[in-house]
């Protein structure tokens, strides 16, 4: 005989994708979707913070445009001590990764919100755009001289055939690894949030002697809380200061 054992737990299908917008054009899909949306607001708070930060002021600034201030300050500095003052042409895209990332990570946290980071495809496109740049910028610039990024000075030449295989797949391979550190943990942070959250319920609608238990669940799940606020600004800031050190191998392949 069938037992109601109570609402099962599914912490993925928090990360599903759903059409908001249906919309088809000459019989493709160009619909907008949750993942889609979120990614609009991101983008679109983004612009907002950079507009207000840049319309300055002889007075006092306000809290946005402080925000914006220090968070220029915060990726000029990035950029600089990472790329060097050369560096700094590339503070706009640097920029604008940063926030992406940082806002859409932050709205994430939101209840019921979408988490864009926890999409592979969206940290892959994310991680091939700055690989992409860099060989641009890097061939673009310094032409076969680019290449002096595989060949690294004062190794012995008995062992520099294995270097610069290793240096070849290590500069394919960070796409890869640029993507799949966000991807993950933002991926790891929301499932956990989700389960400890799930057991709060769970212990609070199977009666008041199981009720009390659930104190300790809702403390993990405040404590995990706080700790994903501290990952959702670390990921991007990682994200953002690869990047720059990416961008710095394009400007200065040789090292120098």
């Amino acid at each position: 005989m069938a037992t109601d054992a109570g609402p099962a737990i599914n912490p993925i299908e928090q990360f599903s994708i759903h059409e908001i917008l249906p919309i088809s054009i000459a019989h493709v899909n160009f619909s907008l979707t949750n993942s889609g949306l979120y990614m609009l607001l991101a983008v679109a708070v983004s612009c907002l913070i950079a507009a207000i930060g840049a319309r300055g002021g002889s007075g006092v600034p306000g809290r946005v445009q402080a925000l914006a201030e220090m968070g220029y300050e915060f990726i000029a500095g990035m950029v600089r001590s990472a790329a060097g003052e050369h560096g700094m042409r590339f503070f706009p895209l640097v920029f604008s990764i940063f926030f992406f990332i940082l806002i859409s990570n932050l709205v994430g946290l939101i209840p019921y919100s979408f988490t864009v980071a926890s999409q592979i495809i969206i940290t892959v496109a994310l991680a091939l755009m700055v690989f992409f740049t860099v060989v641009f910028i890097g061939v673009k610039e310094h032409g076969a001289g680019f290449l002096k990024l595989f060949v690294p000075s004062g190794v012995p030449i008995y062992i520099l055939p294995l270097v610069v295989a290793i240096e070849i797949i290590s500069f394919l391979s960070r796409p890869l690894s640029h993507s799949v550190r966000l991807f993950a943990n933002m991926l790891a942070g929301h499932i956990t949030l989700n389960v400890f959250g799930g057991f709060v319920v769970m212990l609070l609608g199977a009666g008041a002697a199981t009720g009390v238990l659930a104190v300790l669940p809702f403390a993990m799940t405040i404590g995990l809380y706080a700790l994903e606020l501290l990952v959702a600004f670390l990921q991007a800031y990682v994200f953002a200061m690869l990047t720059c050190m990416y961008l710095n191998d394009a400007i200065h392949p040789g090292g120098h």
